[in-house]
């Protein structure tokens, strides 16, 4: 049986995301839920939502909050192509995600994403005034992916910014250029960066 995508709804995916993900909680928020099904069963969700990093959150960018399956081959890939697509129809420009560093990201390259930043381990969200649990994933070394840009997926979609958005307010202003993008960072055990 194919693989296809599927409406879900927001609780649906919370639901799945909670009986399923490895190391993460489902998240409090999103933009959209998409989901995978093979024949009528339900085998993944992908939740997009704002991204968490503040200077992400320009208005024209959406993070892939959680990507989740059973287990079965090539759903994860569709997700992130199925979120990428939704993402560029709703008119937003740029579509993030991160991965731990001991994980291979063959999803994200089998759908054509690609390492934009290398992002060292963190103490976490608790601070002395204002204290926080810790989920179990804090510490851990993280990679931020994109997708290709729009014009080389297709080529009517422009990724051009608005003329009237100075260089630090574009969306993207932060993009790596191909030529400056890392080819491996030996700080990360496991750098999946090819």
């Amino acid at each position: 049986m194919g693989l296809r995508t599927v409406p879900v709804t927001f609780a649906q995916a919370r639901e799945f995301v909670a009986a399923w993900h490895r190391h993460h909680r489902p998240p409090v928020g999103h933009k959209f839920s998409i989901g995978v099904a093979a024949g009528d069963v339900l085998v993944g969700v992908a939740i997009v939502g704002r991204p968490v990093a503040r200077l992400l959150d320009d208005g024209h960018t959406l993070e892939v909050a959680r990507v989740c399956t059973d287990g079965t081959r090539n759903a994860c890939s569709l997700l992130y192509a199925a979120a990428w697509q939704a993402a560029r129809a709703m008119g937003y420009r740029r579509l993030v995600t991160y991965t731990q560093a001991g994980e291979s990201g063959a999803s994200l390259r089998a759908a054509g994403w690609w390492v934009v930043a290398a992002r060292p381990p963190t103490p976490g969200w608790s601070r002395s005034s204002r204290p926080r649990a810790d989920h179990g994933v804090d510490g851990v070394a993280r990679l931020r992916w994109q997708p290709p840009e729009p014009a080389a997926v297709d080529p009517s979609i422009s990724s051009a910014p608005p003329a009237a958005l100075g260089r630090a307010e574009r969306p993207d202003a932060a993009r790596v250029p191909a030529s400056r993008r890392p080819t491996t960072d030996p700080s990360i055990p496991g750098d999946p960066t090819p």
